[in-house]
């Protein structure tokens, strides 16, 4: 069997929410993004962002272009923000912080977690007023 190797050393991240919430800063990925259900394997690249297994079958996030292209059935058109700050796998409650804020202003949220970021699909049409309040968030802090 391969051994695979890491990319970069990589340093366990912050734990402390009130570190990781005073240090938040927002990144945008260029796109539209969307979320799409198959029934069969695909590749990560053109366009295929991200995939998770699930019992049901794989969801990819995607471009819209690409799902558009593909034939994909897709119901969402998001923006990707990325939370740029490292934190800890093991680090509690950033994300809980995150949605709480855009909850209450009645955004919509879906959540990806990286090895070194946490990932967020909002609605495009809110992706200004999202950054918005992540910007807030970190200024109250």
């Amino acid at each position: 069997m391969p051994t695979s190797r890491l990319v970069r050393e990589v340093m366990p991240g912050e734990r402390d929410l009130a570190a990781l919430v005073s240090g938040l800063t927002v990144g945008r990925r260029p796109g539209r993004f969307t979320l799409v259900t198959l029934d069969h394997p695909v590749a990560l690249g053109d366009g295929v962002e991200a995939l998770i297994a699930e019992a049901e079958g794989v969801t990819a996030v995607t471009t819209v272009e690409t799902a558009i292209d593909r034939g994909w059935q897709h119901h969402f058109d998001g923006a990707w923000l990325t939370l740029e700050v490292h934190s800890s796998l093991e680090a509690v409650g950033l994300t809980a912080v995150v949605s709480a804020a855009l909850a209450e202003r009645g955004i919509a949220c879906n959540v990806l977690a990286g090895y070194f970021h946490d990932h967020l699909l909002v609605p495009s049409a809110r992706a200004e007023d999202a950054v918005a309040v992540l910007e807030h968030l970190r200024a109250d802090n």
